[in-house]
């Protein structure tokens, strides 16, 4: 793991950065950024050049697009499309369904997996309050759904979360999709806080397509994928029309080329695939020990903060249910993005604030509330990994006790550009820039 050092507080301390935000993003690996240096060295044309090192760069893009493939249990004829990141993959399938397909998502979803598609043709389900709860409503709309005709059967898709960016909770698929599969419809899986923490596997989870970013699996920003089922990419226009794309272009038309390439027009992000790959193969090997270690996370995490007075936490299907390493709370009578400020700058801890790109899901586990009476518009989230030490842990529930008995222990500000500041804060952040 590339190790960010320490970081100041307000006290003046240097302390070892908590990193609790891994939900929002995770640091690379070092063996990624070693990977992403030995390609650099050959760094070259891809696809349609000659030389030498062109021929080199393009080995390693498509043995990245294999490995990404054995990371997610492709089956033979699934295709791995490479994309900016999770919100361009979905709206890379949202642009190549078939005309008047069915869509059925979730209000709990993440924004990314809940707005691309054509309002027309999408039915929004209600956020559940249980697992039952979701099979009922997920049974109900596919089987209210427009039939189509014989010559024109109406297609359906639905969308899943795989897990809850929101609480964490392992959502069940396996329940879920057998429903769909009942009524015949597709099933999109959204994996982007899933794939890091639980193994993904195309066959066995039975879906068509998922979706996840290198940011979430400890590669660098600006690589997504979408993988699964070829026939409806073929068969829609291409994504980006360009170069790549084309099998041929004359006067009277363009053919387009089949397969990932289709949708991968321009000179590809061959990096970002490397770097993909080389995070894929690390959790791939280390998939048991990773898990071992986020469990034992998750545990102090949930019962800590569940142990704290005037703390409460929010779950989708119940307190008992099968979580990644992600906890939403509240303090009572402190608004969420002063927690976070406070956490940062009086302790090194790094949290998430705010409603976390799933308006209508924290509305929802947010209904009720405090026991102050105070009715909270967003949350506080902590989100541990790879990064995340059983100190980072302790050193957050020794804080959020502290917060929710005594309140932040300095003066705060709340500033339209920034939110919650320090009044007074000595520490510059004049870091060095990178290049």
């Amino acid at each position: 793991m590339v190790r960010p050092g320490l970081v100041p507080t307000l006290s003046g301390d240097l302390v070892d950065y908590a990193n609790l935000d891994h939900a929002a993003s995770t640091p690379a690996f070092e063996g990624v950024a070693r990977a992403v240096e030995a390609a650099t060295r050959s760094y070259s044309s891809v696809h349609r050049g000659t030389g030498w090192l062109s021929r080199v760069t393009s080995a390693h893009y498509e043995a990245a697009r294999e490995e990404v493939a054995r990371f997610v249990g492709a089956r033979p004829d699934d295709v791995v499309v490479f994309t900016r990141n999770t919100t361009d993959a979905v709206n890379l399938l949202a642009r190549c369904l078939p005309r008047d397909t069915s869509v059925v998502v979730f209000a709990s979803e993440h924004h990314a997996a809940l707005l691309p598609w054509a309002p027309r043709d999408t039915v929004r389900l209600p956020v559940p309050g249980s697992v039952r709860d979701a099979e009922v409503l997920l049974e109900a709309a596919l089987a209210a759904l427009p039939a189509g005709t014989a010559r024109r059967p109406r297609e359906a898709l639905v969308v899943l979360t795989a897990a809850s960016n929101v609480t964490g909770e392992i959502w069940p698929v396996d329940r879920l999709t057998s429903i769909a599969r009942r009524h015949g419809a597709r099933v999109l899986l959204d994996g982007a806080q899933y794939a890091a923490h639980r193994t993904v596997d195309l066959g066995a989870l039975d879906v068509d397509w998922v979706v996840f970013s290198g940011h979430k699996v400890h590669a660098p920003f600006g690589t997504g994928v979408l993988a699964g089922r070829q026939d409806w990419l073929d068969a829609a226009p291409p994504y980006l029309a360009g170069g790549g794309a084309t099998a041929a272009v004359t006067e009277g038309g363009t053919r387009w080329v089949s397969g990932p390439a289709r949708h991968e027009a321009g000179s590809p992000n061959v990096l970002g695939a490397v770097a993909l790959a080389a995070a894929c193969a690390t959790i791939r090997e280390h998939r048991s020990a990773i898990e071992e270690h986020e469990a034992r996370l998750t545990a102090r995490l949930l019962d800590g903060l569940r142990a704290i007075d005037g703390v409460t936490t929010y779950s989708l299907f119940g307190s008992s249910h099968d979580r990644g390493p992600v906890v939403t709370f509240t303090v009572d009578g402190l608004d969420s993005h002063l927690v976070a400020a406070a956490l940062s700058a009086e302790h090194g801890i790094g949290v998430r604030a705010g409603k976390f790109c799933a308006h209508l899901v924290v509305d929802a586990l947010l209904d009720d509330g405090s026991d102050d009476g105070v009715q909270h518009s967003t949350a506080v989230r902590a989100s541990a990994g790879l990064a995340t030490t059983e100190e980072h842990v302790e050193r957050l529930l020794a804080a959020v006790a502290v917060l929710a008995a005594e309140g932040p222990g300095a003066d705060y500000v709340d500033t339209p550009e920034q939110g919650w500041l320090p009044v007074d804060d000595t520490r510059e952040l004049d870091v060095p820039l990178p290049w």
